[in-house]
Protein backbone atom coordinates (compact mmCIF):
# COMPACT_ATOMS: atom_id res chain seq x y z
CA UNK A 1 0.00 0.00 0.00
CA UNK A 2 1.72 3.30 -0.72
CA UNK A 3 1.28 6.31 1.35
CA UNK A 4 -1.70 8.37 -1.07
CA UNK A 5 -3.88 5.00 -0.28
CA UNK A 6 -3.11 5.26 3.38
CA UNK A 7 -3.87 9.03 3.72
CA UNK A 8 -6.83 8.46 2.01
CA UNK A 9 -8.12 5.62 4.15
CA UNK A 10 -7.42 7.76 7.09
CA UNK A 11 -9.02 10.20 6.18
CA UNK A 12 -12.63 8.32 5.14
CA UNK A 13 -12.23 6.78 8.49
CA UNK A 14 -11.57 10.44 10.05
CA UNK A 15 -14.52 11.64 8.08
CA UNK A 16 -16.85 8.34 9.03
CA UNK A 17 -15.81 9.17 12.83
CA UNK A 18 -17.04 12.30 12.76
CA UNK A 19 -19.93 11.83 11.04
CA UNK A 20 -21.04 8.90 13.41
CA UNK A 21 -20.10 11.31 16.37
CA UNK A 22 -22.31 14.15 15.02
CA UNK A 23 -25.06 12.06 14.52
CA UNK A 24 -25.08 11.00 17.69
CA UNK A 25 -25.14 14.00 19.59
CA UNK A 26 -27.85 14.75 17.04
CA UNK A 27 -29.85 11.92 18.40
CA UNK A 28 -29.25 13.21 21.93
CA UNK A 29 -30.87 16.61 21.36
CA UNK A 30 -33.60 15.86 19.58
CA UNK A 31 -34.55 13.46 22.40
CA UNK A 32 -35.89 15.91 25.47
CA UNK A 33 -38.78 12.43 27.17
CA UNK A 34 -39.48 9.19 26.79
CA UNK A 35 -42.75 7.13 28.49
CA UNK A 36 -42.15 5.52 31.83
CA UNK A 37 -44.41 3.17 33.85
CA UNK A 38 -46.01 6.26 35.07
CA UNK A 39 -45.90 8.71 32.70
CA UNK A 40 -42.98 10.42 31.13
CA UNK A 41 -39.43 11.49 32.11
CA UNK A 42 -37.90 14.70 30.21
CA UNK A 43 -34.29 15.43 30.16
CA UNK A 44 -33.68 18.85 29.40
CA UNK A 45 -30.27 20.22 27.95
CA UNK A 46 -28.88 24.14 28.20
CA UNK A 47 -30.67 26.63 27.15
CA UNK A 48 -34.56 24.80 27.07
CA UNK A 49 -37.23 26.50 27.95
CA UNK A 50 -38.64 24.50 30.65
CA UNK A 51 -42.31 25.55 30.73
CA UNK A 52 -42.51 25.56 26.91
CA UNK A 53 -40.87 22.09 26.52
CA UNK A 54 -43.50 20.80 29.06
CA UNK A 55 -46.52 22.75 27.93
CA UNK A 56 -45.01 20.92 24.33
CA UNK A 57 -44.94 17.42 25.73
CA UNK A 58 -48.44 18.01 27.11
CA UNK A 59 -49.77 18.66 23.65
CA UNK A 60 -47.52 16.31 21.50
CA UNK A 61 -49.30 12.92 24.47
CA UNK A 62 -52.33 15.21 25.13
CA UNK A 63 -51.79 14.61 28.81
CA UNK A 64 -55.06 15.03 30.52
CA UNK A 65 -53.78 16.09 34.02
CA UNK A 66 -50.38 15.22 35.88
CA UNK A 67 -48.48 16.83 38.75
CA UNK A 68 -44.65 16.71 38.10
CA UNK A 69 -41.21 17.24 40.08
CA UNK A 70 -37.75 17.86 38.87
CA UNK A 71 -33.98 19.08 39.83
CA UNK A 72 -31.40 20.61 37.90
CA UNK A 73 -29.69 23.38 36.54
CA UNK A 74 -30.85 26.81 35.96
CA UNK A 75 -29.72 29.55 33.89
CA UNK A 76 -32.07 31.99 34.71
CA UNK A 77 -35.10 31.22 37.12
CA UNK A 78 -37.47 33.64 37.44
CA UNK A 79 -39.71 33.83 40.26
CA UNK A 80 -43.17 35.30 40.96
CA UNK A 81 -44.58 36.52 44.00
CA UNK A 82 -48.40 37.13 43.61
CA UNK A 83 -49.88 41.01 45.13
CA UNK A 84 -53.34 40.04 45.88
CA UNK A 85 -54.02 43.77 46.05
CA UNK A 86 -52.79 44.14 42.71
CA UNK A 87 -53.61 41.14 41.25
CA UNK A 88 -50.63 40.41 39.60
CA UNK A 89 -46.85 38.76 40.36
CA UNK A 90 -44.51 40.99 40.72
CA UNK A 91 -41.00 38.51 39.01
CA UNK A 92 -37.28 38.32 40.15
CA UNK A 93 -34.65 36.88 38.13
CA UNK A 94 -32.41 34.92 39.71
CA UNK A 95 -29.47 33.67 37.17
CA UNK A 96 -27.26 30.54 37.44
CA UNK A 97 -28.71 28.50 40.05
CA UNK A 98 -29.23 25.24 40.72
CA UNK A 99 -32.80 23.69 41.65
CA UNK A 100 -33.32 21.90 44.70
CA UNK A 101 -36.83 21.18 43.82
CA UNK A 102 -39.24 21.82 40.92
CA UNK A 103 -43.15 20.40 41.80
CA UNK A 104 -46.03 21.77 39.44
CA UNK A 105 -49.04 20.19 37.54
CA UNK A 106 -50.42 20.42 34.28
CA UNK A 107 -54.19 21.00 33.50
CA UNK A 108 -56.15 22.62 30.85
CA UNK A 109 -57.39 26.36 30.17
CA UNK A 110 -59.56 25.52 26.76
CA UNK A 111 -57.26 24.16 24.32
CA UNK A 112 -53.96 24.94 25.51
CA UNK A 113 -52.20 23.55 28.58
CA UNK A 114 -51.92 25.47 31.92
CA UNK A 115 -48.45 24.32 33.69
CA UNK A 116 -48.21 26.01 37.87
CA UNK A 117 -44.69 25.24 38.68
CA UNK A 118 -42.78 26.21 42.09
CA UNK A 119 -39.65 25.79 43.08
CA UNK A 120 -36.57 26.51 44.99
CA UNK A 121 -32.73 27.41 43.79
CA UNK A 122 -29.90 28.05 45.63
CA UNK A 123 -26.98 29.74 44.45
CA UNK A 124 -23.26 29.27 45.02
CA UNK A 125 -23.40 30.84 48.43
CA UNK A 126 -26.14 28.30 49.71
CA UNK A 127 -29.00 31.11 49.61
CA UNK A 128 -32.34 29.79 49.09
CA UNK A 129 -35.31 31.44 46.34
CA UNK A 130 -38.36 30.05 46.06
CA UNK A 131 -41.95 30.30 45.32
CA UNK A 132 -44.14 30.48 41.69
CA UNK A 133 -41.82 29.85 39.11
CA UNK A 134 -42.94 32.16 35.97
CA UNK A 135 -40.11 31.09 33.66
CA UNK A 136 -36.99 28.83 34.25
CA UNK A 137 -34.24 28.34 31.30
CA UNK A 138 -32.02 25.20 31.97
CA UNK A 139 -28.04 26.08 32.83
CA UNK A 140 -24.75 24.13 32.19
CA UNK A 141 -25.70 20.73 32.79
CA UNK A 142 -29.16 19.60 32.73
CA UNK A 143 -32.53 19.52 34.41
CA UNK A 144 -34.31 16.35 35.15
CA UNK A 145 -38.63 16.72 35.21
CA UNK A 146 -40.92 13.39 36.38
CA UNK A 147 -44.43 13.48 34.99
CA UNK A 148 -46.37 11.30 36.74
CA UNK A 149 -49.62 11.59 34.55
CA UNK A 150 -53.54 11.24 35.50
CA UNK A 151 -56.39 9.79 33.80
CA UNK A 152 -59.09 12.59 34.37
CA UNK A 153 -58.71 15.62 32.25
CA UNK A 154 -58.83 18.66 35.00
CA UNK A 155 -59.32 22.17 33.93
CA UNK A 156 -58.07 25.64 35.15
CA UNK A 157 -60.28 28.83 35.67
CA UNK A 158 -59.96 32.42 36.58
CA UNK A 159 -61.89 32.86 39.78
CA UNK A 160 -62.49 36.17 41.39
CA UNK A 161 -61.97 37.93 43.38
CA UNK A 162 -58.27 37.67 43.01
CA UNK A 163 -58.12 36.83 39.60
CA UNK A 164 -56.43 33.70 39.58
CA UNK A 165 -56.16 30.71 37.93
CA UNK A 166 -57.63 28.21 39.53
CA UNK A 167 -57.51 23.96 39.52
CA UNK A 168 -60.88 22.70 38.98
CA UNK A 169 -62.17 19.86 40.44
CA UNK A 170 -64.79 16.96 39.53
CA UNK A 171 -67.18 16.77 42.68
CA UNK A 172 -67.51 13.30 43.96
CA UNK A 173 -70.82 11.63 44.06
Amino acid sequence: MNIQTFKIQIALVLLFAFNFSNAQQKNVEKCRYTKTSYGFLMVLREGDNVLELIEKLAKEQKIPSANFTGIGFAQDATFGFYDFNEKKFHPKTFNKVEMGSITGSIAWSGDKPSIHMHGVATDDKFDAYGGHILGLKVGTGSMEIYITVNSEKLERKIEQPLNANVLQLPCLK
